[in-house]
């Protein structure tokens, strides 16, 4: 016995036979008084049954599928806000709650502990669904459409998180009529009794006191966690919806549900005697516990995240998303149009007529070429949304972001550098020889030149032609024999020949000189 149930007092005998005389009546003995709380108030889980048939409609269901109801009639007034097309959603909603339908049974019948097996999945109606099954099934199910149908997951999921909330509120009224989810015992004002809970503990004492080590009473009143969970839940949305305009990335409403929702469910879940456990462990209190610790840090992180990268880009924000709401606005006229395009080809076709631009506009419009328009939405979404990889609060990933980009540079120069060492070189075209018949005149001239600036430049003259010319037999053997060394050199140097070419050059004007 814990302090929760340890100031919790029996009933009185009459009080406890009363509640045996009347088993569809609820009471709060603690409230004292004569009243209506105190006599008891009738109820009974069937709420009708379809005359001929012996279909029954329980409280239970009917609770539920209301608060599904206006859980969608909110979601879908919000889906134009957060940039999501309602039509294109709603695939992902239905998807969403037949998977929270199988999630939520699956769910309870892997934790109970009543000997319900993989056998009975599918007897819905003798009760067992479990929330936190259902809010796993129908995120993986509707998600997994929500991808294909090329809608934002984390905005969608913005726009759901306060419709999970409404519908948890008014289902959980279901478990009233049921009278079940209700805790230990309590001396509170509020604590109820029935002849339902009184059974209930008197079956499972010994159950409880072995998963939780309580020792509980039939005979007084317990919590009523229901009334708990529900008006925490309507609390959470209140927050949750005033809170829409001050969201900070798309996400963020979808894990200020996780952590609320968890929070309260944290400790609701602890007064609880009727828990699903995984060996001692209450399994939806350690789910909760840890949808909060996780809520926190992914918030956190996101949002140092969003405060680095300077701004962020809603999925309202999108060219994807303004071209799928055109589309959704526009829709009566685009449906009106695709039935006249393909009425326009049918009677072509009968015609014998060219059909092949109505097929283009066709395709362009509602076929391939709608489709590409969308991919180019996306593409141009993605080149203009910054970098959204993960950065340390601490800011220490700028300095190692900066030592990666330096070693990048240094890769990079290494490899120009050896792309440069292994094309070939360039082979040095070899400079034609200009004919002697050009190069004599200008000889010629120069020689008369330095001949008449001189006196006795005739008598000089004569003297280099006599004594040149035995000169000029010797040096054109030298030089000729030098010029094939060095014809051979430049074969197989080509980088060499321009720098022979030029010293060709010098030594004809030599000999030309000579000869002169």
């Amino acid at each position: 016995m814990n302090w929760i149930t340890m100031f919790a007092t029996d009933v009185s005998e009459e009080m406890q036979q009363t509640i045996r005389d009347n088993p569809d009546k609820v009471y709060f003995p603690n409230l004292g008084g004569d009243n209506i709380f105190t006599n008891g108030i009738s109820i009974d889980r069937k709420m009708f049954t379809i005359p001929g048939t012996d279909f029954t409609i329980y409280w239970y269901g009917f609770l539920i599928a209301v608060g599904i109801l206006l859980a969608m009639l909110y979601g879908y007034k919000r889906m134009k806000k957060f940039g999501i097309d309602p039509d294109r959603a709603t695939d992902g909603v239905i998807g969403g709650l037949i998977g929270a339908i199988f999630g939520a049974r699956l769910y309870y019948i892997l934790f109970n502990q009543n000997g319900l097996t993989m056998k009975d999945f599918f007897k819905f109606r003798d009760g067992g669904l479990a929330i936190y099954g259902g809010i796993i099934g129908a995120i993986v199910v509707g998600g997994i459409i929500v991808k294909l149908r090329k809608l934002k997951l984390t905005a969608m999921l913005d726009v759901v998180a306060p419709c999970f909330l409404i519908g948890q509120a008014i289902g959980r009224w279901g478990n009233f009529f049921n009278q079940e989810a209700f805790g230990a015992n309590t001396d509170l004002p509020w604590g109820m009794m029935s002849n339902s809970t009184i059974s209930y503990l008197a079956e499972n004492d010994g159950l409880i006191a072995s998963n939780t080590g309580e020792i509980v009473s039939c005979f007084a009143p317990v919590h009523p966690c229901f009334l708990y969970e529900s008006l925490w839940c309507i609390l959470c949305f209140v927050i949750i919806h005033l809170y829409t305009n001050h969201r900070k990335f798309d996400g963020e409403l979808f894990l200020m549900y996780t952590g609320l929702y968890g929070l309260g469910r944290f400790f609701i879940e602890s007064t609880r005697t009727d828990s699903l456990y995984l060996l001692n462990i209450k399994v939806s209190q350690l789910l909760a516990g840890a949808c909060v610790i996780a809520s926190i840090i992914l918030i956190i992180i996101f949002r140092s995240m969003v405060k680095r990268d300077g701004e962020y880009k809603f999925f309202y924000q999108t060219e994807l998303s303004k071209m799928q709401l055109k589309a959704y606005d526009n829709y009566e006229e685009s449906s009106k149009e695709k039935k006249e395009l393909k009425r326009k080809i049918r009677e072509a076709k009968e015609k014998g007529e060219s059909f092949i631009e109505l097929e283009k506009e066709y395709d362009e419009k509602f076929g391939k070429g709608a489709k590409e328009k969308e991919k180019e939405a996306i593409e141009k979404d993605k080149e203009s949304t910054p970098d959204s990889e993960y950065k340390s609060i601490l800011g220490d990933e700028d300095d190692k972001q900066d030592e990666a980009n330096e070693k990048k540079e240094k890769i990079k120069e290494v490899k120009t550098e050896e792309k440069k060492e292994e094309k070939p070189e360039k082979a040095v075209e070899p400079v034609k020889e200009e004919p002697k018949s050009k190069e004599r005149p200008k000889a010629e001239k120069k020689e008369e030149s330095k001949g008449t600036s001189t006196n006795g430049g005739q008598k000089n003259n004569d003297q280099r032609k006599s004594n040149g010319g035995q000169r000029t037999s010797q040096q054109k053997k030298g030089q000729q024999s030098g010029q094939n060394k060095n014809n051979n050199q430049n074969r197989s140097n080509p980088q060499n020949r321009s720098g022979n070419n030029n010293q060709r050059r010098k030594s004809n004007k030599n000999k030309k000189r000579k000869k002169r």
